[in-house]
């Protein structure tokens, strides 16, 4: 018999940790080799982790909602086979020894007490667990059983999660808080939180929906962005009736020939592809004091999922797409964002995000930047409309195709002469398409 260590794997790109989401297997269960063990989650995608061996799942590391690095050991899988993981000598100098421990029944009663006691240990005298990361925190803090007990927990079956003990510290609940205030004061004061929680009342005929796992991620993203970065919005109108006639009339050719549909959002991509090449610092992302400039061209497209959530997975490299590549790479990663089949790499690594809001019917919108970005661009729906249309004999009002684009930017990085000439680029690349150009 030997022990193999199943660790957290890579999951793409500046991945460095996923959330534990749900064990598939009890410790004692069997483990066929690619078998699924555990669900976690990235800051948006989940994702599965199968065994790399046959064998008897044996320990469980972690648990449901704790936070995970890449590379740590989550379990431990006790396999058949002959090769063992050899005990090094404490003596240097000694000769490396391969030993195979032979469990005894009285050692095999001596590690199921300590796992009693240790679940006794992490059981609170009602019946309620904690994982050890939180009843480490709650010692290392001086939080007692009581307090612990009245934190309301956001994890599972209203389980305290590290993020919900965190909290409860920072506002200055905890041991340690208090004390400290004590000797820094004549009298024992609280830590005023940072925002007061208005109470919602609840008739009996409301009804109370759970926050998804996904919908709390989101919420936390977009406060975070509003707090982070000083948002302006700059607004131009385009005239599109170029585009709309030239893609009424190659659509079913490019079907035909490429086998997939094309929509407005590949030409309003390549665009902003363009339009971030001619403006490089738009495509940037702020750490601090410094300023990053990507030398990649990576762009979010806001996707909408079947539960009513957004996604957003990159298109890598996309000023090096054609209207063909653009258009492929567009309808795969929606399709598979439907689906649910995005991997973690395909939502990392974005430097600038473009949100369809007009194909929800919005005739415009003031997106909020998806960070460490410092833009992100709103389409809205193509529209026909009176306009003024000047001719060298003269002004007349003809019947136009016209869309609003919004551009919101960081405005602590990008002044409001930047933003706006981008947005205005992007509309002087869509008004000057070529109605009889070839794909």
């Amino acid at each position: 018999m030997s022990k193999f260590e199943l660790k957290l794997p890579k999951m793409g790109e500046s991945v460095a940790e996923a959330t534990i989401t749900s064990w598939l297997k009890e410790v004692g269960d069997t483990i066929e080799l690619d078998e699924v063990i555990v669900e976690i989650a990235t800051d948006k995608v989940d994702s599965e982790v199968p065994s790399e061996v046959e064998g008897v799942l044996v320990e469980r590391l972690f648990e449901v909602d704790d936070v995970v690095e890449v590379g740590q050991v989550i379990a431990v899988i006790e396999t058949s086979s002959v090769d063992v993981i050899p005990a090094i000598s404490e003596n240097e100098n000694d000769e490396k020894e391969v030993v195979e421990e032979i469990p005894t029944v009285e050692s095999i009663k001596t590690e199921m007490q300590i796992s009693e006691e240790a679940l006794e240990d992490l059981t609170s005298p009602t019946g309620k667990f904690y994982s050890p990361l939180v009843k480490n925190i709650a010692k290392t803090e001086g939080i007692t059983m009581d307090e612990l007990e009245a934190i309301v927990g956001s994890g599972k079956d209203n389980r305290v999660t590290k993020s919900d003990i965190l909290a409860y510290i920072e506002n200055g609940n905890s041991h340690s808080a208090r004390t400290a205030d004590k000797q820094h004061q004549d009298v024992k004061l609280s830590k005023p939180k940072s925002s007061t929680k208005t109470p919602v009342s609840v008739e009996g005929k409301d009804e109370i929906i759970e926050m998804t796992r996904m919908g709390k991620l989101i919420a936390k993203h977009m406060v975070d962005s509003v707090q982070t970065s000083a948002h302006v919005q700059s607004f131009v109108e385009v005239d599109v009736t170029n585009i709309v006639k030239w893609r009424n009339r190659v659509k079913d050719d490019f079907f035909n020939r490429e086998g997939e549909k094309i929509t407005y959002t590949p030409i309003f991509m390549e665009a902003v592809a363009k339009a971030l090449k001619d403006y490089p610092m738009m495509n940037i992302s702020l750490d601090g004091d410094r300023i990053i400039k990507r030398k990649d061209i990576n762009l979010g497209m806001a996707a909408a999922l079947a539960d009513g959530n957004l996604i957003v997975p990159v298109i890598k490299r996309a000023d090096q797409l054609n209207l063909v590549g653009m258009t492929k790479a567009v309808n795969d990663l929606a399709k598979r964002a439907r689906a649910g089949n995005l991997n973690p790499d395909d939502i990392q690594g974005g430097t600038y995000t473009v949100t369809n809001v007009g194909g929800f019917g919005s005739i415009t919108g003031t997106p909020i930047i998806n960070q460490p970005q410092v833009g992100i661009l709103a389409l809205g729906s193509v529209r026909k409309v009176p306009a003024v249309i000047e001719t060298p004999e003269g002004d007349f009002i003809g019947i136009r195709h016209k869309m609003i684009i919004s551009h919101s930017y960081d405005h602590r990085v990008v002044n409001g002469a930047l933003g706006s000439l981008f947005a205005k680029r992007i509309a002087d690349y869509l008004e000057a398409w070529d109605i009889n150009a070839n794909f």
